[in-house]
């Protein structure tokens, strides 16, 4: 297995499993009973957006490995 591509494996890893959670906690929010509509739209839509974010920064990540910059605090 390539270096490049084992420094791909954490981040796409954390990234699966922090969406997996936010998604989780929205859906889950969202079958409560009481809880008004509008809650349950902003328990789905606020972890959605989140994990789109992480999905972004995920991207943003990969380029940057495979462009060569393993330590990307190193331009700080």
């Amino acid at each position: 297995m390539k270096t490049k591509t084992k420094k791909m494996i954490a981040p796409v890893v954390i990234v699966a499993l922090i969406s997996i959670y936010y998604i989780a906690i929205g859906i889950i929010f969202a079958y409560m009973n009481g809880v008004p509509m509008l809650a349950k739209i902003i328990a789905l839509v606020v972890p959605a957006l989140l994990s789109g974010v992480a999905i972004t920064v995920l991207i943003q990540r990969i380029k940057e490995i495979k462009k060569g910059e393993d330590d990307d605090l190193s331009k700080y």
